[in-house]
């Protein structure tokens, strides 16, 4: 499929980037001329500093705050729930997502429910937004998710643990404001799981049948960044060069992510965090290589290119084993497993991993279409 794919975009979410950026938190949401500030942050965040923080600049530009804090990674329905009753109570007029992928989700999927009524499950698919929504300023505290640069919101279903994929053009973030200092107090286990989430957005939004001259333009740019800044932020995470190489490459693979979508690598992966509580980039960085190799079959001129963003120049017929060599490499640097067995996952398993991995809709965008033969070739070569 050639790049010149048509496509239908825009990027209304500004992006303020820079060391020490954070400081403007309280102007920029005085713009909004809010009356109250509802803050979404992990509980993390109030031991990392950064919770008081904001909230001493947002009181500091004359502005009220509340905050909410019950919920916790891979945010749930109820999560939501509780996070909408908060609102309820406190009534914002500006939401500010503050901390990982899962504050940023959880924040987006309460402006959902809020701004537009019923319940989460109700905007499971896109553009169904019932009402303009609030709202939201998006303050990375890791590089991961790209979520900021995002209209999605990732919510799992409390119950059965299915991830809803929610998204509407409404629910885009104003402004998202990256500042690397803000990533330096993640734990080194943080670093590793959002990082190899941000390098998978990167190399599967790079290859789906959804690619097109915008998304590619950000995919590659994407890759060459966190190719060259993963392994410095794990040796050293004051490295605070690095630590915005990461943070813009996660960001502008999230907008990647806007036009170009995902693929098998997410879709394999997800089954593994709900039947099993496997971490997201643990889950989805074990079935990435298996995935290159599965879609290099068809596309390693696409690989190559990709590579050469990261100056390794290989012959095309290379690319794609090089390039899970490369992830793998990545994933034992950073303590990640590279196989079900060590995660102490039965192969027996499996089956049900193939049944549930072709109802996610991540996998309707891969270029190999996928089906349940070649997804039980991917989960027995990682086995």
């Amino acid at each position: 499929m050639s790049a010149l794919t048509a496509f239908d975009t825009s990027f209304p979410t500004r992006v303020v980037f820079g060391q020490g950026v954070f400081s403007h938190l309280g102007q920029l949401a005085a713009s909004f001329r809010p009356k109250c500030v509802l803050v979404v942050s992990d509980a993390g965040l109030i031991d990392a500093g950064h919770f008081s923080a904001a909230v001493d600049l947002l009181t500091k530009a004359g502005l009220r705050v509340e905050s909410f804090h019950d919920f916790a990674e891979n945010p749930t329905s109820a999560m939501v729930d509780a996070g909408v009753a908060k609102a309820a109570k406190v009534q914002p007029d500006l939401l500010i997502g503050l901390g990982g992928g899962s504050s940023m989700d959880c924040c987006k999927g309460i402006n959902f429910v809020y701004s537009c009524g019923g319940r989460i499950h109700d905007y499971h698919g896109v553009g169904k937004a019932t009402a303009d929504m609030l709202p939201m300023i998006a303050v990375p505290t890791t590089s991961g998710t790209g979520s900021e640069a995002q209209s999605f919101a990732l919510i799992s279903d409390a119950e059965t643990h299915v991830k809803m994929a929610c998204g509407d053009k409404r629910a885009a973030c104003k402004i998202a404001l990256l500042d690397p200092e803000l990533t330096t107090t993640q734990p080194t286990g943080v670093t590793a799981l959002t990082g190899i989430d941000a390098i998978s957005h990167a190399i599967e939004t790079f290859v789906t049948n959804k690619r097109n001259p915008m998304s590619v333009t950000f995919s590659r740019r994407a890759f060459g960044l966190l190719a060259s800044g993963f392994s410095s932020v794990l040796a050293d995470p004051t490295d605070l060069e690095a630590r915005g190489r990461m943070q813009l490459g996660a960001c502008f693979a999230g907008m990647a992510i806007e036009t170009s979508m995902l693929g098998a690598a997410h879709a394999t992966a997800n089954p593994l965090t709900a039947k099993h509580d496997i971490t997201h980039g643990q889950a989805v960085g074990l079935m990435l290589p298996a995935v290159i190799q599965l879609n290099g079959s068809a596309h390693a001129d696409w690989y190559a290119e990709l590579l050469r963003e990261a100056n390794v120049d290989v012959p095309e017929s290379e690319a794609p084993s090089r390039l899970a060599e490369r992830v793998t490499c990545w994933l034992q640097e950073a303590g990640l497993e590279t196989s079900l067995n060590a995660l102490q996952i039965p192969e027996s398993g499996i089956d049900e991993f193939v049944e549930a991995a072709l109802q996610q809709w991540t996998g309707n965008f891969n270029p190999i279409p996928l089906d349940r033969d070649k997804t039980l070739q991917l989960y027995r070569s990682v086995a």
